[in-house]
């Protein structure tokens, strides 16, 4: 079909996922668990028969340690029976907010002066308004309720100016279609994505791998398997991809605004199968496809600007200094929880379902994407991780974002079938995940119990005579 594109694999995304500390998650690789977990290694892989352009491993295990054993037939697909079940897990994050920066330069060094311009001009407000004599503060009292009205007319058409801006400003977003704010236009990006690059490559210059490294080429042949199986869309197609491995133990992956790919090797070890690097990958492609940095930039800049008003006032009314300190600080994480970090989880579970989509059309295991957010949700609980309320985090939930995927599998796997992709055979991952979890929870139990009793049976039975 015209959306759906065959498989060539000789073609050449500040933002997810999880958070935490990938040395604590190197402690829940413990041998109780990884026993637990592991499915054991059979002959299965080595039989694997992938039809045309396909990645054959020929053992389980996570895809850092088999990368070896990574195989590309001349035409197939993904294969279907990876073991989701040799877990290896850490916590995976995405870069920070402030190394993605997608702003215009401009902005960013102005916005501090702005600020400051807001907090002195508020501050000479309150000021001139203390020195001035009871009979003009009076005056100007009484001036201002003889004027009401023009000043109402004055705020209103300022108010009218900035609803015509807003909409004047607003675009669809490629492939969902929702509407969006968007100020800054692509060629913003061009020149602060090189900048960015640069810092990047700066940084990571003696840790990146050779194209000869088998960890590179595996990256290379899932970007490549899904912008080519994506080719249709325009922005996919646009972008020219380009691959970038860290050899970094942090679980981490990003992609710039103009198709830059940065994996670390922390991810190849964290996944369990190339179906989750699949999916992680085309979630990061989204963000680029989507145009997310641009469109966050915009609501930080528009709600700057509204900030400084805001700002002004409060250096304006309240009587002393700390207190406008205060309420400064009050305005900013009202700003942060109310509009900042829920536009954030807007932003990646759209990334999610447009991931989905992605490597739904690759002929990836898509249900392999639910399986990933399960296991870091187990992760996070082995660790003792503090479950903090969803609303305190930029990113959904583990378990929240477990349960969108799916609800769009069913939705994935009709885009599977409708791009001619072999169907997926063997047992459903999720349920072997459940069916392991279950395991888990009855050998605890059984531990457990066998604990209770070894500490009954060392305490000594005291009998003391009835009086």
């Amino acid at each position: 079909k015209n959306r759906c594109q065959r498989l060539d694999l000789s073609g050449n995304t500040r933002n997810c996922f999880l958070t935490g500390s990938p040395d604590s998650c190197r402690n829940f690789i413990g041998k109780r668990l990884r026993c637990l977990l592991n499915v054991p290694n059979t002959e299965v892989y080595k039989n694997a028969h992938c039809s045309s352009a396909s990645f054959c491993f020929q053992s389980s295990g996570p895809l850092g340690e088999k990368i070896t054993s990574l195989q590309i037939s001349s035409v197939g697909q993904l294969p279907h029976n990876f073991s989701a079940w040799n877990i290896h897990i850490r916590s995976f994050h995405t870069s920070p907010s402030f190394q993605a920066a997608p702003v215009p330069l401009f902005w960013i060094i102005v916005k501090p002066a702005q600020k400051l311009f807001a907090i002195i001009l508020g501050r000479s407000i309150r000021n001139w308004w203390k020195a001035l004599p009871p009979n003009k503060r009076e005056l100007f009292k009484e001036s201002a309720r003889k004027n009401k009205w023009k000043i109402l007319l004055g705020i209103s058409s300022l108010g009218v100016l900035f609803v015509v801006f807003y909409f004047t400003h607003l675009e669809e977003t490629p492939i969902t279609g929702r509407a969006r704010l968007l100020v800054f236009g692509k060629e913003h990006f061009r020149e602060l994505s090189q900048m960015e690059y640069d810092m990047w490559m700066e940084e990571f210059k003696s840790k990146m791998l050779p194209e000869t490294d088998a960890r590179y080429q595996v990256v290379e042949r899932v970007v490549g398997h899904l912008s080519e199986s994506n080719k249709d869309i325009p922005q996919v197609s646009a972008l020219k991809w380009v691959i970038h491995v860290v050899d970094e133990p942090d679980v981490n992956a990003f992609v710039l605004p103009h198709g830059q790919v940065f994996v670390f090797t922390g991810l190849l070890n964290a996944v369990s199968d190339v179906h989750q690097l699949s999916f992680i990958l085309g979630h990061e492609i989204a963000h680029a496809v989507l145009e997310h940095a641009a469109e966050k930039a915009s609501l930080v800049h528009v709600l700057d600007f509204l900030s400084l008003i805001f700002l002004t006032m409060i250096w304006a009314i309240c009587p002393r200094d700390s207190l406008a300190v205060v309420g400064q600080w009050i305005q900013s994480k009202l700003q942060e929880f109310m509009f900042d970090r829920p536009y954030s989880r807007t932003l990646e579970a759209e990334a999610d379902t447009v991931g989905l989509q992605f490597a739904a059309k690759a002929c990836v295991d898509v249900r392999a994407s639910t399986v990933f957010w399960q296991q870091m949700e187990l992760a996070a609980t082995i660790q003792g991780q503090p479950k903090l309320p969803e609303w305190l985090s930029t990113h959904p939930s583990h378990e929240n974002r477990a349960e969108h995927l799916d609800r769009l599998i069913p939705e994935a796997l009709k885009i599977r079938e409708s791009c001619n992709c072999p169907s997926l055979s063997g047992p459903d991952p999720r349920l072997i995940f459940k069916l392991n979890m279950q395991h888990l929870l009855e050998l605890s139990k059984d531990q457990e119990t066998l604990n209770s009793t070894k500490r009954d049976l060392s305490q000594p039975k005291l009998d003391f005579p009835h009086t």
